[in-house]
């Protein structure tokens, strides 16, 4: 075999591992938004639906905990709603970088998209900690008392909400880093 042929025998082989390997990218990344879906549409829910009354004196007078009571509550609410909805669309993009090769301005687009949402999923998962924090130790200089000692389901329901936020914000790390590796390999 002359030496013009080994090299382009080199260079196919080249070419068809760097497609497997961009092939598998891929597929992680649509695992990996459809795994951060479910995270955060989960976390969403169940902050959505937490509601506890607890009897004071009567039963004609309670007290309720729900997480409309609190803006930033709200606020992680709707971030995550905003950015489940974003990964279920984004899904499409995602089917298409495994199907197709050339997906470079797609890839752009999704880290530009990635990056905005990842900015608005940490904003609100940001906010809920810190009332969360609140919620469970109080501040003393404010006289705002802790009132998970009360509330303990209230307290539960939004502490496992933020787990998976922030699982959701570590997927959307990966997510980026493996678009621009993928995005780099073909250069």
């Amino acid at each position: 075999m002359k030496t013009g042929q080994a090299e382009i025998v080199e260079t196919s082989k080249g070419i068809q591992k760097s497609g497997l390997m961009s092939r598998r990218i891929a597929i992680l990344e649509f695992i990996l938004r459809i795994v951060a879906f479910f995270n955060t549409i989960g976390s969403a829910i169940l902050m959505g639906t937490t509601h506890e009354t607890l009897p004071f004196f009567t039963q004609f007078i309670r007290f309720q905990a729900e997480y409309n009571d609190l803006p930033a509550l709200t606020f992680f609410v709707v971030a995550n709603a905003v950015v489940s909805g974003y990964l279920i669309l984004s899904l499409t993009l995602a089917f298409v970088h495994i199907v197709k090769r050339k997906t470079q301005n797609t890839r752009i687009l999704l880290i530009v998209l990635d990056v905005a949402m990842l900015g608005l999923l940490a904003a609100g998962a940001s906010s809920a900690a810190a009332i969360v924090y609140l919620a469970h130790n109080g501040n003393n200089k404010t006289n705002w008392f802790a009132i998970c000692q009360q509330f303990n389901s209230f307290c539960e329901r939004i502490s496992g909400s933020l787990i998976g936020s922030f699982i959701a914000v570590f997927l959307f790390i990966l997510l980026i880093l493996l678009s621009a590796i993928a995005l780099s390999r073909r250069h």
